[in-house]
């Protein structure tokens, strides 16, 4: 089952895969992640159908790839109210949340007669994907579209694999009319990615890509930045707990667990000074998940990447959380506070024992496309910010223009751009 070690071993013995964990992903599999996008920039509708049929096992038409409006409006009758109204609620958690984000047109005056300011503008078109798979993610709809269109994208195309039958399910296409999507693309995968950064008879290209996906989307949305924005590298789930003595092993059980079932390539990690705390979790982490509907999941995760680390102190601990740099941290000790300012790369945070993960996941307005892999040491997570340009202004009066004159004089001499100097005593010379 997962694995349990000191510190020492764990350093010795796994800590540098652990730390490549997202490099050696991608190259693993760039050589055949190139060959789809290849395919998808040469043939473009025609090999978006024959990938569909390969990897998602069913075989769509090309004038049916685009979810049309009869098909949303079907899927309306198919969801239970009380799922359209746990829909709504989280939108509105989410909605408050990124629009708190938003910043105004500002100006400062740096020296006397010279303004700088910067205002924000939203992207034309942006493409979101949506995984399938193995599990349903109507949550992931919802923290992709809203702040895209809070943000002021003008047009925001949803990406997600369709089901066997050809269809896509109901929850995800009345989740992304209700948050705002305005079309909805039953291709997914690779030629997803493929589809939204070269564009194909079908599908407009777009501006740039959001969302996550498994190891092969993210390698393709890695690959297609080159050329295209992304919003940062999100694969397999990950999840470390940071807990002490004090710590409810039932709950970092479940935790682990809760993770373990997202996917057979996710990442848990337990770190913690205390013996007895680590016994206690082996023994429930034992006798839940044989009751768990995805026992398989979650014992391939558990068996591949999980790992229960024994360290001497909480400062230990917290220098290895770092290093790690995992998508999900969670602070389940008791003075968790005092933790927080030594954090310094985590993709979010979730502090004391009544904020898992699921509740980031899906209700407390926090986003949940997160940086995985390690790339928590130079990535943020998903925000409006991800949706829009910051496009600087400066405005000079005459008596700016002659403060700065010196200055930019000496530095464009020094750079050889004479040019640049004439710019400035063209003016001066009125």
């Amino acid at each position: 089952m997962i694995r349990t070690m000191d510190f020492d071993t764990f350093k010795a013995e796994f800590l540098s895969r652990v730390k490549n964990r997202g490099k050696l992903q991608f190259d693993e599999i760039k050589t055949e992640v190139q060959a789809i996008l290849d395919a998808v920039k040469q043939d473009g509708d025609i090999a978006i159908v024959f990938y569909e049929e390969k990897f998602d096992k069913v075989k769509i038409p090309k004038n049916q790839l685009k979810v049309s409006p009869q098909e949303i409006k079907e899927a309306y009758s198919q969801v239970n109210p009380p799922i359209l109204d746990a829909i709504k609620q989280i939108i509105k958690n989410i909605s408050k949340f990124h629009e708190a984000q938003k910043r105004d047109l500002w100006y400062i005056e740096t020296i006397k007669g010279v303004t700088v300011g910067q205002m924000m503008r939203p992207l034309d078109r942006v493409g979101v994907y949506v995984p399938g798979g193995k599990a349903l993610y109507p949550s992931t709809v919802v923290m992709t579209v809203v702040p895209a269109k809070i943000a002021g994208v003008k047009e925001i195309s949803l990406f997600t694999p369709p089901r066997s039958d050809g269809t896509v399910n109901p929850v995800v296409l009345v989740t992304a009319q209700e948050a705002g999507a305005n079309t909805i693309y039953k291709i997914g995968g690779v030629q997803a990615i493929g589809a939204m950064a070269y564009g194909t008879e079908t599908v407009s290209p777009v501006n740039k890509i959001v969302g996550p996906g498994n190891k092969y989307v993210n390698a393709a949305k890695i690959i297609v930045s080159s050329f295209i924005g992304i919003d940062l590298p999100a694969g397999p789930s990950e999840t470390l707990i940071l807990a002490d003595e004090t710590s409810n092993p039932n709950y970092i059980a479940i935790d682990l667990i809760s993770q373990a079932e997202h996917d057979e390539n996710a990442y848990c990690f337990l770190i913690t000074p205390s013996k007895t705390l680590i016994k206690q979790v082996e023994e429930v982490i034992n006798k839940l998940i044989s009751s768990q509907s995805r026992k398989s999941i979650i014992q391939k995760a558990l068996e591949k990447n999980g790992f229960i680390i024994f360290v001497e102190n909480l400062t230990q601990a917290i220098n290895l959380s770092n290093e790690i740099a995992p998508e999900h941290l969670e602070v389940q000790i008791q003075d968790y506070e005092s933790v927080l300012p030594q954090i310094t790369n985590a993709g979010a945070i979730f502090l004391g024992n009544y904020s898992p993960v699921p509740v980031g996941d899906y209700a407390a307005g926090s986003n949940h496309v997160l940086p995985t892999g390690g790339t928590a040491k130079s990535y943020s997570g998903l925000s409006i910010f991800s949706f829009m340009k910051f496009i600087d202004i400066t405005k000079c009066s005459l008596e700016g223009l002659k403060t700065l004159s010196p200055w930019i004089q000496v530095l464009a001499k020094v750079e050889g751009l004479d040019a640049h100097i004439q710019a400035i005593q063209m003016r001066l010379e009125k």
